[in-house]
């Protein structure tokens, strides 16, 4: 069980790796659509290099960036997520890349999690 902690800007959590702050404002802690983004590229990006190594594809490096689109209108709310799977590869085609990326969408419980209410796009950048 999780427990947080209200402190002067915002909530306090001690998780299993450590002590995070979580705040609306960026310079007291993390902001709720931050940690949401960052759960969401981080379930994604370690399904995505999971499948990678199953399949023996060889890669030296993953990037991962997210561009994300708010609704001001309506709470601020995440409408969308454009993921770009930038991965260093020698051995990998562009076809296999896109497989990889399709069961990673399909086996991350964060973009299943948001899947009907969050617009989820991915790429892939092949260097």
């Amino acid at each position: 069980m999780l427990q947080y902690h209200m402190k002067d800007h915002g909530f306090q959590v001690n998780a299993e790796y450590g002590e995070l702050q979580v705040s609306g404002q960026g310079e007291y802690g993390y902001r709720p659509y931050e940690l949401m983004v960052t759960a969401i590229v981080g379930c994604s990006s370690l399904t995505f290099k999971k499948i990678l190594e199953k399949m023996r594809i060889i890669f030296t490096d993953i990037h991962v960036t997210a561009d994300i689109e708010r609704n001001s209108d309506i709470a601020n709310r995440i409408e969308k997520i454009h993921l770009t799977f930038i991965v260093s590869s020698t051995n990998a085609t562009e076809k296999e890349l896109e497989k990889v990326l399709k069961l990673a969408n399909k086996n991350c419980s964060m973009i299943q999690s948001v899947k009907n209410s969050i617009t989820m796009t991915e790429s892939i950048v092949k260097t």
